[in-house]
């Protein structure tokens, strides 16, 4: 696989960043303001000391390390599309809200997303998806 030059990482590809191999992800790759609105809650939803410190790590990483594409009127004018596509599809948007939000801001912007859970995307029309192995599975 020939990455692209710019791609949207979903937030579990930011969570396992450390742990992916840097010819699955986009040379230069970007988040979004959605994938900072999930890493923040992990630290609150957190039911041990450790794991909310190691989740606040890994926000405050992210904070440092990427200027995240936002969520403007663009990407909210494609997330009406996102959202009607996903009913047809018989899906709940609820459910799927931060990733329908991530998939809106990709396309809008015209960039890929690279994921470890593909199907966390399906019946998203416009969206080009990248699926990248997920560091457990592999052989």
């Amino acid at each position: 696989m020939t990455p692209h030059a710019v791609g949207v990482l979903d937030t579990n590809a930011v969570i396992l960043l450390e742990r992916l191999r840097p010819s699955e992800l986009p040379r230069e790759p970007l988040i979004t303001t959605i994938s900072l609105a999930e890493l923040s809650a992990g630290p609150l939803a957190a039911r041990e000391s450790a794991e909310a410190e190691a989740r606040q790590a890994r926000l405050q990483e992210a904070e440092a390390a990427f200027d995240p594409l936002a969520f403007d009127a663009p990407a909210a004018r494609v997330f009406g599309r996102v959202a009607a596509a996903l009913r047809r599809g018989g899906r709940q948007i609820k459910p799927r809200a931060f990733d329908a939000l991530i998939a809106s801001t990709a396309i809008a912007n015209g960039l890929p997303v690279y994921t470890c859970n593909p199907r966390d995307f399906n019946d998203i029309e416009g969206l080009e998806l990248v699926s990248i192995p997920h560091p457990d599975n592999r052989g």
